[in-house]
């Protein structure tokens, strides 16, 4: 009996059509397009438009692309495994949404709340379920609405410069050829920092109702972040997380073709490739046009690495994030 694997199909992604400049905020805050570029590599980023993007149509966007790069109709489709922080609703979650949107009802859909390391874990999970052989084709989507929560004061500056809308997806399927597949997938998580990055409202542990006037003053909704933990926290686990997957396959670093980092801030990204002794060519990065979006920044980044050519057939692609939890993950592809 032949060993199943699971290969990627089909990537596709979306953002919004609203570009947002970085001098663009200063009409709401005391930045400058230096100060941000200096600090994140940001330039611009997308934010969604009322009445017509949700975090769920931006989803199906991104895999109608997939699916029709992958040649398949949705009703392939057997499972749906949707990574985000933003749902359209409290409950259910957007994976509901986005099923229905494609005419799908009556598959699976898993909703996860990762972060930034959202979508390596929903790949890992379509990766186990198509290895058991209970699935043969998942949907794994990464997509968030981040620009309506943010603080656009001087107040949140420090978070807000940084973060953006979008969705990506990729088409994943049962495979026999051991040449083009997943080699492995990485996950880790370390609860004793969840409060570094984190938004605590609403939340359903509270006296009375969850949100009142109490919790709308002390303004818990906002994006609450220390930077400086969360960088420290992110060049370690990042590389620690790229060389578990390299050695769990017999890789080194100078075999990766293509490493696709979470799109965090560029200074984490130089700062692990120059670590890892891997040339500008050889790290993808895409976070100066779409800022930071969260579950969806690497399939956003690995779809416009594969429409560039930077993908080969037979290359060695590794994925990595770190973030909110705090959390971090790896996969390496032989694609």
């Amino acid at each position: 009996m032949n060993t199943v694997y699971t290969t990627i199909k089909g990537l596709g992604f979306y953002v919004p059509d609203n570009v947002v400049t970085n001098d663009d905020l200063t009409q709401y805050m005391d930045t400058s397009d230096a100060w941000i570029q200096e600090r994140t590599g940001i330039k611009q980023r997308r934010y969604f438009t009322y009445g017509k993007d949700t975090n769920a149509s931006m989803a199906t966007a991104a895999s109608r692309m997939a699916l029709d790069r992958a040649g398949l109709d949705a009703s392939a489709v057997d499972l749906i495994v949707y990574a985000t922080i933003t749902p359209d609703y409290y409950f259910p979650g957007s994976a509901f949404l986005m099923q229905r949107e494609l005419g799908l009802e009556g598959i699976g859909v898993i909703d996860i709340r990762n972060q930034c390391s959202g979508f390596i874990y929903a790949l890992s999970i379509a990766d186990q379920f198509i290895k058991t052989g209970m699935y043969k084709t998942v949907l794994v989507v990464g997509s968030e609405i981040q620009s309506s929560y943010l603080n656009k004061s001087n107040e949140g500056r420090g978070v807000a410069v940084i973060f953006g809308d979008g969705a990506g997806a990729a088409v994943v399927q049962a495979t026999t050829d051991p040449e083009h597949r997943i080699l492995s997938t990485h996950l880790h998580a370390d609860g004793r920092y969840a409060e570094e990055l984190y938004v605590r409202d609403p939340g359903s542990s509270r006296e009375g109702q969850w949100i009142n006037e109490t919790t709308l003053a002390d303004k818990q909704y906002n994006v609450t972040m220390n930077g400086n933990t969360v960088f420290k926290h992110a060049v370690v686990r990042f590389m620690e997380v790229i060389n578990e997957s390299l050695e769990a396959n017999n890789y080194k670093a100078a075999d990766i073709a293509l490493l696709v980092p979470h799109q965090a801030n560029i200074r984490i990204s130089d700062y692990v490739r120059q670590q890892m002794g891997l040339p500008e060519e050889k790290v993808f990065n895409n976070i100066q046009q779409y800022g930071n979006t969260t579950a969806a920044s690497i399939p956003i980044a690995l779809t416009e690495a594969f429409e560039k050519g930077h993908v080969q057939p037979g290359d060695l692609i590794c994925l990595a994030a770190f973030g909110s939890g705090f959390t971090w993950a790896s996969a390496l592809i032989k694609w």
